[in-house]
């Protein structure tokens, strides 16, 4: 039953780019996205600036009805439709299940006016850029897919809740395949000014330097954005069909602190147990797990708790450690399938890769990937994120 969730489409728009061949440059090359913000001068940001140039994107930056999707649902759906061409170019099962990130735009900017305003100023039908399933909207209607939907909205841990809740779909027989889709970008002033406020951007003047995972001079994180989307279905299913099978969900599991509205627990408590969860539930010991994902925001309170929390619950020898929001900046609700997706991408180049900036590791009882990629190594691996609320997510992957 564990391995019975295989991942046979994938589909990715990112700072790193879209592809095989512009991610593994940008891996080898260092080429990144980070760059100073335009709408809050001063402030890093690490946007996506080259979407590609398939059918797919082709098709949906022309599509009658693109005005309507927020940045964040534009790559959701541009995802989805990717990961759907890659996995069932001949099509989907009609009754497909549709899973994804809550996006609504936060680009207050954007709409002259508000009602009570005057509304000839506004854009027929405005308000599906600010409902949260819109994207799922716009993918069933392109798929032609009609399945149960799901907008999840758990802060930055969305986009693995996200997958697990397709995975446990599946596992139940709810739907013979799930299409897992997910976007988000908050580099407007109104995303931009709401980190501000909360206190936790990055304070380092140089771009390039500003996303310091585990670092003992990080000082917050980067915003950035993406979208990432996975064809899953049962192995049957695959294999029935003759599909290639790129990966499996092994297990999840999601726990929340029930403390600060912002802040993560100060012990870690419940993101271990999270963690612990989603291992046994993969039918695995913390031993097993060959490599981490870690969250790795950049800031003093999650890149703190983390570490501790990973080295109580893995034994010596640890398993290596990145962070790809040192390669991404934190692309919020959709980072967690933004970083899944870029690892698959890394795996079938061989590279675990290093955390970018790092230079005076804190804690250092971790095995952080520092200076070099490392090999990636064969077998199972962990992503987690943890988000604004208390919201912890851990998935258990393993990729082919």
């Amino acid at each position: 039953m564990h391995r019975d969730c295989v991942v046979t489409g994938l589909g990715l728009v990112s700072s790193l780019g879209w592809n095989q061949d512009s991610i593994a440059r940008a891996l080898r090359e260092d080429l990144t996205g980070f760059a100073e913000s335009r709408a809050l001068p001063g402030q890093a940001v690490c946007p996506v600036r080259d979407m590609g140039d398939d059918a797919p994107f082709a098709f949906l930056s022309s599509w009658r009805f693109r005005r309507y999707l927020s940045r964040p649902a534009f790559l959701s759906v541009l995802a989805g439709l990717r990961a759907a061409t890659d996995g069932a170019p001949e099509g989907l099962p009609a009754d497909c299940a549709l899973v994804g990130t809550a996006s609504p735009t936060l680009d207050f900017a954007r709409e002259k006016t508000l009602p009570p305003g005057d509304g000839n100023l506004l854009d027929a039908l405005w308000l599906l850029r600010w409902l949260p399933n819109t994207a799922l909207s716009a993918l069933s209607r392109l798929l032609q897919i009609h399945g149960p939907g799901l907008a999840v909205g758990s802060a930055c841990a969305s986009a693995l809740d996200a997958l697990g809740e397709g995975m446990l779909r599946l596992r139940h027989g709810m739907a013979p395949a799930c299409l897992v889709a997910c976007g988000d970008s908050r580099l407007s002033s109104g995303g931009l000014m709401g980190y501000a406020k909360a206190s936790t951007l990055s304070q380092e003047p140089d771009p390039l330097q500003a996303s310091r995972p585990f670092d003992r001079q990080r000082s917050g994180f980067v915003p950035g954005e993406g979208g990432a989307a996975f064809l899953l279905e049962t192995s049957a299913g695959a294999e029935a069909r003759g599909a290639k099978v790129l990966g499996h969900l092994l297990g999840y599991a999601a726990t929340m602190d029930a403390g600060s509205l912002t802040a993560p627990d100060p012990d870690g408590r419940h993101a271990e147990a999270a963690v612990r969860k989603a291992i046994s539930d993969a039918g695995l010991d913390p031993s097993d797990i060959a490599w981490i994902s870690a969250h790795g925001t950049g800031t003093a309170l999650n890149d703190g708790i983390e570490a501790r929390m990973l080295a109580r619950v893995f034994p010596d020898p640890k398993p290596p450690v990145t962070a790809l929001k040192s390669w991404t900046g934190h692309c919020a609700s959709a980072c967690g399938a933004v970083e899944t997706a870029l690892l698959w991408h890394a795996s079938q180049i061989g590279i675990l890769p290093r955390i970018r900036s790092l230079e005076n590791p804190e804690p250092n009882d971790l095995r952080l990937v520092q200076g070099t990629h490392a090999p990636f190594p064969k077998g199972p691996g962990l992503v987690e994120n943890f988000g604004f609320g208390g919201q912890n997510a851990a998935l258990v992957v393993e990729f082919c």
